[in-house]
Protein backbone atom coordinates (compact mmCIF):
# COMPACT_ATOMS: atom_id res chain seq x y z
CA UNK A 1 0.00 0.00 0.00
CA UNK A 2 1.06 3.57 -0.62
CA UNK A 3 -0.18 6.91 0.68
CA UNK A 4 -3.22 8.22 -1.21
CA UNK A 5 -4.22 11.80 -1.83
CA UNK A 6 -7.96 12.31 -1.36
CA UNK A 7 -10.21 15.37 -1.67
CA UNK A 8 -12.31 16.48 1.30
CA UNK A 9 -16.01 16.59 0.47
CA UNK A 10 -16.58 19.58 2.79
CA UNK A 11 -13.69 21.97 2.04
CA UNK A 12 -12.44 20.46 -1.26
CA UNK A 13 -8.82 20.48 -0.05
CA UNK A 14 -6.45 17.61 -0.75
CA UNK A 15 -5.41 15.47 2.22
CA UNK A 16 -3.22 12.40 2.56
CA UNK A 17 -4.68 9.05 3.57
CA UNK A 18 -1.48 7.49 4.88
CA UNK A 19 -0.44 3.89 4.62
CA UNK A 20 -0.81 3.59 8.42
CA UNK A 21 -4.34 4.99 8.33
CA UNK A 22 -5.21 2.57 5.53
CA UNK A 23 -3.95 -0.34 7.65
CA UNK A 24 -6.03 0.91 10.60
CA UNK A 25 -9.18 1.14 8.45
CA UNK A 26 -8.55 -2.35 7.07
CA UNK A 27 -7.95 -3.74 10.58
CA UNK A 28 -11.22 -2.22 11.84
CA UNK A 29 -13.13 -3.60 8.85
CA UNK A 30 -14.00 -0.21 7.36
CA UNK A 31 -14.85 -0.56 3.67
CA UNK A 32 -14.85 3.14 2.72
CA UNK A 33 -12.04 5.65 2.65
CA UNK A 34 -12.45 8.84 4.70
CA UNK A 35 -14.35 11.57 2.88
CA UNK A 36 -13.27 14.49 5.08
CA UNK A 37 -9.87 15.88 6.05
CA UNK A 38 -8.79 15.80 9.69
CA UNK A 39 -9.83 19.42 10.30
CA UNK A 40 -13.32 18.92 8.85
CA UNK A 41 -13.75 15.63 10.74
CA UNK A 42 -12.81 17.39 13.98
CA UNK A 43 -15.16 20.32 13.27
CA UNK A 44 -18.02 17.98 12.41
CA UNK A 45 -17.46 15.93 15.56
CA UNK A 46 -17.45 19.07 17.72
CA UNK A 47 -20.64 20.26 16.05
CA UNK A 48 -22.33 16.91 16.67
CA UNK A 49 -21.15 16.77 20.30
CA UNK A 50 -22.70 20.17 21.05
CA UNK A 51 -26.17 18.88 20.27
CA UNK A 52 -25.96 16.19 22.93
CA UNK A 53 -24.48 18.17 25.82
CA UNK A 54 -26.71 19.71 28.45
Amino acid sequence: MADKTLVCKDCSKDFVFTEGEQEFYKEKGFDNEPQRCVDCRRARKQQNDRGFRR
